[in-house]
């Protein structure tokens, strides 16, 4: 149900676990044992004792992002440092090194690479990367500034779906 959300949260730095296959009793055991909060879309799961929960009202992917960077006031300018795929921590990536991982026109047009130690993927700032930067500038148009005493830090930031 929110596993383009995740992959948002990811993009934007956050380590946000999708659980696609768990019931909701793995769920609410899950994010009470890692300290995490729960995104969820079901009223029932969102109201159990005991949990940090999130209910998304939205079905549309850039309006749920919008709502959860809202109520939990997220930052947005630790973008692209995740995996959207697998979540780890990105690493740099001489360009050298990405000669032989990346396309022959990329490695060509593009000097900065990132990649993933835990699945090998390697990024870019292309046409896709451009995309979600616009995503992005339009999540951060519609938000208040925060001061520094209201912003969540990513590593105390979790979430479980």
């Amino acid at each position: 149900m929110l596993g383009r959300l995740a992959k948002w949260l990811r993009i934007l730095g956050y380590d946000a676990v999708f659980a696609a296959t768990a019931h909701d009793a793995q769920l609410a055991r899950m994010a009470r044992a890692d300290g995490r909060i729960l995104l969820t879309r079901d009223q029932t799961l969102a109201q159990r004792r005991g949990l940090q929960t999130v209910l998304v009202d939205s079905e549309e992917p850039e309006a749920q992002l919008r709502q959860v960077v809202t109520e939990l006031n997220l930052r947005t300018d630790h973008a692209f440092s995740r995996c959207p795929v697998c979540n780890e921590l990105l690493e740099s990536l001489t360009r050298q090194a990405a000669q032989a991982l990346v396309p022959r026109y990329v490695w060509h047009t593009h000097d900065r690479f990132r990649m993933c130690p835990a699945c090998g993927r390697v990024y870019w700032p292309g046409t896709h990367w451009q995309a979600m930067d616009g995503v992005l500038a339009r999540l951060d148009e519609t938000l208040e500034p925060k001061t520094e005493g209201e912003l969540w830090n990513q590593e105390n930031w979790h979430k479980s779906s």
